[in-house]
């Protein structure tokens, strides 16, 4: 009989360090959590099993239970492309345990000025999105659902894509929005234009007690050049994404990762800077939400444990 688990990957050794953290305020977990390149690490085949085969089925609807029983936090990036409905809510919410905590990202469909050009939006493609930044929509299809289910939710993500528009523009606008909405939840906005890193971004959102975004992405500085500005700490809290390594393109990630069942590229500089930022929140008893994604290095799993390693 094969084992449950990979032999050299201590599951519940990284699960108790993790915990340890948590309960410094420092939550570490991964981008989503559907990966079969994670059985034998995190998820344990027998449980997905159907008529003695594993299902694909069963693994993504139950999955997150276990994911649970490693990870104290996930980010969900699946509500970027949609407004949830409350029986989804539900029911995403009844898979997992109280103790995990969800980072969501916004729907696009309020943080989208202008919708690409790709087959996916139809006739919409390359049009202006009337509900861009629409404060009245985000709270009655997004906020008000997820409402009664407040206090499991982490930060709520506004990510925008590269942009086109002068940063004062967008920031007058991105003022204007913050103030509408409720204090309800945490808010944390995620840019992909390294010119708006600039004082009247940052002084926006701390005006809001709304956190930046630290990203390590395709046309974004290392996130160890956004750490060392001392400005875009603009919250009591933290928020982190190590999605790419800077100067991949997202495709060519996907290409060279999937089924991202192990490490194939490491990343020092990204590790040692965010053992850095980790050192920095527990000094400074500040709350810091980490995500790492799998199309950092390969193995999302592998680079948390790497990181958190004493």
């Amino acid at each position: 009989m094969l084992p449950l688990f990979t032999p050299d990957f201590d599951r519940d050794g990284l699960a108790a360090r993790l915990r340890s953290l948590a309960a410094e305020k420092i939550w570490i977990g991964a981008s989503s959590w559907k990966y079969e390149g994670w059985l034998g690490q995190i998820y344990s085949r027998d449980r997905y099993l159907s008529r003695g085969k594993f299902s694909e089925k069963r693994f993504n609807a139950e999955c997150l239970a276990e994911y649970a029983e490693t990870f104290p936090v996930v980010c969900g990036d699946f509500s970027f492309y949609q407004f949830p409905s409350p029986e989804f809510w539900k029911k995403l919410f009844a898979s997992a345990p109280a103790s995990l905590r969800f980072a969501l990202k916004v729907p696009e469909e309020v943080t989208c000025e202008t919708f690409p050009k790709q087959p996916r939006y139809g006739s919409r493609a390359g049009q202006r999105n009337e509900s861009f930044l629409n404060s009245d929509a985000l709270q009655s299809l997004f906020l008000d659902p997820l409402t009664p289910y407040a206090a499991r939710v982490s930060p709520l993500i506004f990510e925008f894509g590269a942009r086109s528009t002068p940063p004062i523009a967008f920031i007058d606008r991105l003022d204007a929005f913050f103030d509408a909405l409720p204090g309800t939840f945490r808010y944390a906005v995620e840019i992909r234009n390294r010119e708006f890193l600039a004082p009247r971004y940052f002084d926006s959102l701390r005006a809001h007690s709304v956190a930046h975004v630290f990203n390590s992405w395709t046309r974004m500085p290392p996130l160890s050049h956004q750490f060392a500005i001392e400005a875009a700490f603009t919250a009591d809290f933290s928020v982190t994404r190590a999605l790419l390594r800077p100067g991949r393109a997202y495709e060519d990630a996907v290409k060279m990762f999937s089924p991202y069942d192990k490490i194939l590229d490491e990343n020092p500089e990204v590790r040692e800077s965010l053992r850095a930022l980790i050192r920095r929140m527990r000094e400074e008893r500040r709350a810091a939400y980490i995500f790492v994604n799998n199309r950092l290095e390969g193995n999302a799993p592998e680079t948390i444990r790497a990181v958190i390693a004493e």
